[in-house]
């Protein structure tokens, strides 16, 4: 009887070993996916980080544009209003050429 125990005893331990093999791989699978996760995470913040300190760049350049065409835009204007005015002297009116 000594024997069938001892037996018993040696398949319950080669028994749980495996068990604990494919416990412990399982949990080092699950830390592995973890930390990928967390690379990812981090990536991904980055990321946004990046795209926040370009915010205010892209604000200036846009407003040193918008004042540039601003001042433009007041220069056409300006040069289309004296393009487009007439101004006479009464001493041109006698003169045609200078009309």
């Amino acid at each position: 009887m000594r024997s069938k125990g001892a037996i018993a005893i040696a398949v319950l331990v080669v028994v749980l070993g495996f068990v604990g093999c494919g416990a412990t791989s399982s949990y080092n699978s699950l830390v592995q996916t973890d930390e990928q996760v967390q690379e990812a995470w981090s990536n991904l913040q980055a990321a946004y980080q990046r795209r926040a300190d370009l915010i205010p760049n892209l604000v200036e350049t846009v407003q040193g544009a918008a004042d540039f065409e601003q001042e433009t835009l007041t220069s056409v204007t300006e040069a289309r209003a004296k393009a487009t005015s007439i101004q006479v002297d009464a001493g041109d009116l006698d003169n045609p050429q200078k009309l």
